[in-house]
């Protein structure tokens, strides 16, 4: 009991219902998730701080201002990485910390790993010598990669912050994604993510339109889960990795969401709500090399997944 006198403790937050699927995931991402996850879960279902996220995502950051320590799990070891640094920001846009000297100190790292074209390549050669996915090459040179800049590019935009780095890597982000002629479910997410905060609003809904039609042509987002054999799977991709329209248009304000009827949607959200699986946790349908990069995974898909629901008003308690 506190002492007479003491300051109140804070109210605890309501309890999710026990058979809700926030009741469920929570279970699972107690059980089960990184610190980060924890804290990320607290944040967003349990009227939890920032500051316990940010403390959590620093034990990821390096001198150089980057992120590694396999903070994106399919490529391990203490060295920065795009893809790494891409998702730490993702994390401070969350929880509205995307700013300050932080990200002018990930800015500078991710000019220092820029290609000549001034983007970012998927993985700087730094990696060679710790485990890495193998659908995952590490090349000397590599090239310049959509699926790594456009969605640091568009969160740096939607945050407000001007950089230097930012103006020849908008530029790529904008030549490459209005050049596709062909692409694949991961690319064409980048290109959303970027175009969600491009500041030319009226270029960005164009090629929007353009990329949505090319969705729906080449048949990239299943449509209608009771038919999953006559979508296919994108070469490369695992057996059954399919990409729904909840995938491309994780809110309702996304430009994707522009792609799909009401019906193809409420369709796709029922497949996202019947797929927490019984543990409580959604599952990860990209390729698995490891049990505890799947395990390290999972948490971030359950969250993605619990975010997803609530943003189209579906019950998740």
């Amino acid at each position: 009991m506190p002492e007479t006198g003491a300051s109140p403790l804070p109210p605890l937050p309501a309890a999710p219902s026990a058979r809700s699927p926030l009741f469920r995931a929570e279970h699972f991402v107690w059980l089960t998730a990184r610190v980060l996850e924890q804290r990320l879960f607290a944040y967003h279902f349990l009227n939890g701080a920032a500051d316990p996220v940010e403390t959590a995502l620093d034990a990821y950051r390096n001198d150089d201002g980057g992120y590694g320590h396999a903070l994106e799990p399919d490529l391990r070891g203490p060295v920065s990485q795009p893809l790494h640094t891409g998702h730490a920001l993702h994390v401070l846009d969350a929880v509205g910390r995307c700013g300050g000297q932080r990200v002018e100190r990930v800015c500078r790292y991710l000019t220092s790993v820029s290609t000549a074209d001034g983007a970012l390549p998927a993985v700087h050669p730094g990696q060679r010598g710790y485990p890495v996915a193998p659908f995952i090459p590490i090349v000397d040179d590599p090239p310049s990669d959509l699926l790594a800049t456009g969605p640091v590019v568009g969160l740096l935009h939607r945050n407000g912050v001007w950089h230097a780095w930012l103006f020849r890597a908008t530029d790529f982000c904008w030549r490459v994604v209005e050049s596709l002629e062909k692409s694949h479910p991961y690319e064409i997410e980048a290109a959303v993510a970027f175009l969600d905060s491009a500041p030319d609003r009226p270029r960005a809904e164009a090629a929007a339109d353009r990329l949505g039609r090319l969705v729906r042509e080449h048949r990239l987002a299943v449509l209608d889960s009771d038919h999953l054999g006559e979508y296919p799977v994108a070469p490369g991709y695992a057996p059954g990795e399919h990409h729904f329209p909840h995938d491309f248009a994780r809110t309702p304000q996304s430009l994707a969401r522009l792609w799909f009827t009401d019906d193809e949607m409420a369709r796709s959200l029922d497949f996202l709500a019947a797929d927490q699986q019984e543990d409580g946790g959604w599952p990860v349908r990209w390729r698995q090399w490891a049990p505890g990069t799947a395990l390290e995974a999972r948490p971030m898909v359950t969250i993605g997944a619990l975010r997803t629901l609530r943003a189209y008003g579906r019950f998740v308690g």
